[in-house]
């Protein structure tokens, strides 16, 4: 069942449970710990099974018309079992009943590993479109690209 969680301590617990379960998509740990930081202060949905929260996704507003597809990950070994798809149906219809005009998501540019591409595989899937690259906004080694898709 998925559900909007409200709870700083609760989304804080869930978002570390479930992303230090994905070390080869969230192994640094400074950025793994930002992630479980912000993600306390911004609109949380968590798919929770018998009390086990099995996925998560959060969303942050960058502009009056756009809204992020923060971060979002669910246990390794619940991948493709809809989950991940269920959770951006839910943050897709609250974006639209806000009034988002657009989405985006950032990840690591296609070609660079293939954990991440497996990632764009599931974004462009959801109907994500690349947008931009920018080589070293995170780092060299991990450049980062942007995709984006308009809410209707």
């Amino acid at each position: 069942m998925i559900c909007i969680i409200d709870d700083k301590e609760q989304k804080e617990k869930i978002a570390k449970e479930i992303l230090t379960n994905l070390p080869d998509w969230f192994g640094l740990p400074e950025s793994t710990k930002k992630y479980i930081q912000q993600s306390k202060d911004l609109h949380f949905w968590a798919d929770v099974e018998d009390e086990l929260a099995r996925g998560f996704a959060v969303l942050k507003e960058t502009s009056p018309y756009t809204v992020e597809l923060y971060v979002i990950g669910v246990l390794k070994e619940l991948h493709r079992k809809k989950i991940g798809k269920n959770l951006f149906q839910y943050c897709y219809d609250y974006a639209k009943e806000q009034g988002y005009l657009y989405m985006q998501v950032k990840t690591v540019k296609e070609g660079c590993y293939d954990e991440y591409d497996r990632t764009i595989a599931f974004y462009k899937k959801l109907g994500f479109k690349e947008f931009e690259c920018f080589p070293t906004l995170w780092d060299k080694w991990n450049p980062c690209q942007i995709y984006v898709m308009s809410i209707k």
